[in-house]
Formats: structure tokens, C-alpha cells, sequence
């Protein structure tokens, strides 16, 4: 009879990685007057590191209340949400939001740029808030901005861009800090169908070659097919 060991020693075992977000049983309530509204019943999903989620559903099923709850915005009514490890709901309104400047990128779909800055100071705004030298901080900017294609409009105000090129301003400034995600709530929401395409191949490459791990919330099926892998909700629950 063959020896157990005679095909050679057993390999260790690899634990799988967990994942890099955990929501497990999240609800969301609203109180208004006397009336408590729920808007997501018992959500539990689980998003690894390096994916790229399309949040997708009608209007009112809780996409952009889910996405806040897991950047930090806002809180959960029921429920845990684990991102890298750090229980949100544990942690206090400074904590969390020293967390959120540290670990989460914002994009919007209205860009929110400050009219009177230039796209390199747009860009720095984040990382005042980490006690990097100024020219620290101008090289951290130039490299974002040289990331999303406008290397050739630092000195630009907003006004003199186009909304396809605001929106990559605002996305050198959601990754200028090197956060642990991306969120991003309908980003083509406010472009022409060029732009649109253009900011969502930046996207898919800042996840492909970068390995940043976005969300977003979109309406747009063209926007979603961009993402690895699609999750959709309807009256707050998953489908």
C-alpha cells in the first residue's frame, strides 16, 4: 500500500482574503413628523478589494442612501458596515470623518469645484487637511491631474473647461489622496454621450491599471455595463 507521504508534503493551506467592504444586515430609516420611513431593509453584500460595483435601480430604491452609508456620510438604522476592517457604526462623528479624508474619494454629479480656484488648486484642496508641504502637495495635484489627461489645464479655472473636463478635475481630486475607495453617485449624469464615455473609460482604467476599488450609483445601463459586476435595487432590498 502507498505511503500517505509518498506524493510529498501536504502545501499549507491560503486562507482567502476577506473582503474589503462588509455590510451585513443594514437597514436605513427615516423619521419624518410622526412617520418612519424605510428606505433599505436588510442589506448584506460583500465587495473585495479591486471591484468595481454599478449600483443600479429605480428611483427611490436606496442607491445613493447605501452608497453614504458606506462612505461614512451617514449611518445605518440596523446593521454593520466593515470597510477595511474599521466597524463604521463604532465609530464617532470626528473619527468618522477622519476616516472619510483618509479612506474615500468623492464624485459627483455636479462636480462641486470651486469657481474661483484653478484645477491644480481644486485638486489640492484634500490634502490641506494632511499636513503635507505646500510643494508637496502641487506635486501630489500635478501627478492627479497628468493621471486623468490635463497635465495641460493646471492653471485653468472651471469656467474654461468643458463638463467632460471638470468632471476629470474632480476625479484627480477624488484620487489625489490615494484613498481606500472610490464613490461615485450618477457621474455621467450631467454629459453629452462623448463625455460621458470619456470619463467612464478613465474610470474602468483608474480600476483596471490603478486597482482602485470604485461604486457607483448610475440609471445609465451604458455607465454600467463599464463595471465588473452589477447589483441592483428595488424598494430597498436587493434584487
Amino acid at each position: 500500500m502507498r505511503s500517505p507521504h509518498a506524493a510529498g508534503p501536504i502545501p499549507p493551506r491560503v486562507d482567502p482574503m476577506p473582503p474589503l467592504i462588509e455590510i451585513q444586515n443594514v437597514s436605513k430609516s427615516y423619521q419624518r413628523a410622526n412617520l418612519e420611513i424605510p428606505v433599505l431593509r436588510n442589506i448584506s453584500l460583500d465587495i473585495d478589494a479591486g471591484d468595481f460595483v454599478a449600483l443600479m435601480g429605480p428611483s427611490g430604491s436606496g442607491k445613493t442612501t447605501l452608497l453614504n452609508l458606506i462612505a461614512g456620510i451617514d449611518r445605518p438604522s440596523a446593521g454593520r458596515i466593515v470597510v477595511a476592517g474599521t466597524d463604521l457604526t463604532e465609530l464617532n462623528e470626528s473619527e468618522l470623518a477622519a476616516w472619510r479624508s483618509r479612506h474615500v474619494g468623492f464624485i459627483f454629479q455636479f462636480y462641486n469645484l470651486i469657481p474661483v480656484l484653478t484645477a491644480l488648486e481644486n485638486v489640492e484642496l484634500p490634502l490641506l487637511l494632511t499636513g503635507l508641504p505646500k510643494p508637496e502637495r502641487r506635486e501630489h495635484a500635478r501627478s492627479a491631474l497628468t493621471i486623468v489627461g490635463l497635465a495641460d489645464r493646471l492653471d485653468h479655472y472651471p469656467r474654461q473647461l468643458s463638463g467632460g473636463q471638470e468632471q476629470r478635475v474632480a476625479i484627480a481630486r477624488a484620487i489625489v489622496t490615494d484613498p481606500t475607495i472610490l464613490v461615485a453617485d450618477e457621474p455621467t449624469g450631467d454629459l453629452d454621450k462623448n463625455s460621458a464615455d470619456e470619463v467612464l473609460r478613465l474610470m474602468n482604467r483608474l480600476n483596471r491599471e490603478i486597482k482602485k476599488t470604485i461604486l457607483m450609483v448610475t440609471h445609465d445601463p451604458h455607465a454600467a455595463e463599464r463595471a465588473r459586476s452589477i447589483r441592483r435595487l428595488d424598494k430597498g432590498e436587493l434584487v
